[in-house]
């Protein structure tokens, strides 16, 4: 599946377009709270590396905008770039180790995520009709292509693993500090 947005006039592109700033907020708001200790680095730092790793071979072979892609993970899920997020969120929160931290990535996840999913389902349908119909009722053929670094460069996928990497280093930081 590729990647776009919806129309300006739509609610949903609107709250998903908030998605980011919305992010940063609730990581000062997360980084606050963390608590974390040894333990819980260990059982949620792979659980978020487990994540980003979802998220690079996704854009890997993501053509956003171009085509609707069914290759690599998108052969598996619709939406391997927002599975990861989820992931990468999971892992944080349980890395954390606080209890609110969960309740804010799972609250901040489910509300952000629907939106962006369903605006950028509502696109795809606009832009590639009955190809993204079939790709969604899972009757699209596979699409033999092999992960590319620069298709994930130009997807701008190293923002999210600087991120990750600041996140955990801060958490490593607090937890040994």
């Amino acid at each position: 599946m590729s990647g776009g947005q919806a129309a300006p006039s739509s609610p949903r592109a609107g709250f998903a377009r908030w998605r980011v700033p919305l992010g940063f907020a609730a990581v000062w708001l997360v980084l606050w709270l963390a608590r974390p200790t040894p333990a819980t680095l260990m059982v949620g730092l792979p659980i978020a590396l487990l994540g980003q790793a979802l998220r690079i071979w996704a854009a890997g072979h993501l053509e956003k905008s171009r085509e609707v892609t069914s290759s690599g993970p998108y052969r598996i899920t619709r939406h391997p770039l927002y599975a990861g997020s989820t992931l990468m969120g999971v892992g944080l929160a349980v890395a954390s180790g606080h209890w609110a931290v969960a309740v804010i990535v799972g609250v901040y996840l489910a509300a952000t995520l629907w939106a962006a999913i369903r605006t950028e389902e509502a696109y795809l349908r606009a832009t590639f009709g009955a190809t993204y119909d079939r790709y969604s009722a899972g009757q699209l053929p596979s699409v033999s292509r092999r992960f590319s670094v620069e298709r994930a460069l130009r997807n701008k996928e190293y923002r999210a693993p600087l991120g990750l990497l600041a996140v955990s280093l801060f958490l490593v930081w607090r937890a040994i500090g």
